[in-house]
């Protein structure tokens, strides 16, 4: 099928299934390693499962999909196959991906360079003078927007055409926006990646990561690093997550309309100094820092204290209590809106910023 001109909530719904009479409507489960009568391996040529999830995938985005273990397995085949000698990376940014360029610098493998995502003239200028000093295709700019934890949002579309200009690699951690909020391709990224544990799996239980590019060349690099790396995902995890990914568009819709009404009472909450929302992300800073925001945390009961996003349940915590997080504000709470109710949320909320 044609999913150029389609509605991605239809692409969502339609992509990577089965066809032909006496077919099955889902793709099922494929528990295999080899395959009789062929050289195919399942490490090295994937299965089944692995290619309904990556064609859906790669339909909604725009480009070719390769799913990895994880959300850092993506990010580390990223790194493995783009090679660049110089990464650009936001100083707030996922902990995980900063914590893994940190030890490919420590081992000399990569230097990091950090920025302000938001300001899009500095970013482009660094960018810039590391490929002067190494080479434009030993530089990596690596976007995250909405930035996480605290939700900044950087111009992607200038940022990947002013990389583009320069011949800059750019790779987009879109786990937060998801294909719904955003398709870093159309403006030029190289690569995309989605942690498929959060808001494509939407279930909070499988773990998977994402990538997506439209580079054949990218495309192949990607490949080669998760057979040789090894980095393959589960086949339970897969179909899982292609089955979430059938109600990403409704949950997502959901999600954020929960979120939008939820921040605008926070703003007008005494007990809250700001707060923003992008899509189903909300992060708000409590007044009173660390102790108040622990209360609150500890307080809710329909709202998970537990860490992690993307689920149908709303949770949240605080997070500078995370080593990797010690940047940003002490009573600043991530919180990950679900599909509950709205009014009982927001009961459950405004209850527990009132401990």
């Amino acid at each position: 099928m044609n999913h150029e001109n389609l509605n991605p909530r239809t692409i969502a719904v339609t992509a990577g299934r089965p066809s032909g009479d006496g077919s099955p409507i889902n793709q099922p489960i494929v528990l295999a390693s080899n395959f009789r009568e062929s050289p195919d391996y399942a490490r090295t040529h994937g299965t089944e499962s692995w290619k309904a999830l990556e064609t859906a995938v790669g339909s909604l985005e725009g480009g070719d999909c390769v799913s990895f273990a994880s959300g850092m397995a993506a990010a580390s085949a990223i790194l493995f196959a783009l090679a660049p000698r110089i990464v650009v990376v936001p100083t707030v940014s996922y902990l995980g991906v900063r914590k893994l360029i940190e030890l490919m610098q420590s081992r000399e493998q990569v230097e990091a360079r950090a920025v302000v995502i938001t300001d899009t003239a500095s970013v482009l200028r660094t960018c810039r003078d590391a490929a002067t000093e190494v080479g434009a295709d030993r530089v990596l700019l690596w976007i995250e927007t909405p930035t996480n934890p605290t939700l900044d949002e950087g111009d992607l579309p200038a940022l990947c055409h002013g990389a583009r200009e320069i011949r800059v690699a750019t790779a987009v951690d879109s786990t937060f926006a998801t294909p719904m909020g955003q398709r870093p391709l159309e403006h030029g990224a190289t690569v995309v990646m989605h942690s498929g544990t959060k808001f494509i799996g939407g279930h909070s239980d499988l773990m998977i990561g994402l990538t997506i590019t439209n580079d054949a060349k990218v495309n192949e690099a990607l490949l080669e690093s998760r057979t040789f790396v090894g980095a393959t995902p589960g086949a339970l995890e897969s179909f899982l997550a292609l089955r979430g990914l059938r109600t990403l568009p409704i949950r997502y819709e959901a999600s954020s309309r929960n979120a939008l009404q939820l921040v605008e009472r926070l703003r007008a909450h005494p007990a809250v100094e700001w707060a923003k929302n992008v899509g189903p992300m909300l992060s708000f800073i409590v007044k009173g820092g660390a102790p108040a925001a622990d209360r609150a945390c500890d307080a809710v009961r329909i709202i998970t204290h537990a860490t992690s996003l993307g689920g149908v349940e709303s949770t949240m915590e605080r997070r500078q209590k995370y080593a990797g997080d010690a940047h940003v504000d002490p009573g600043l709470i991530r919180m990950s809106v679900g599909i509950e109710d709205v009014e009982d949320l927001w009961a459950d909320l405004s209850t527990a910023l009132s401990s």
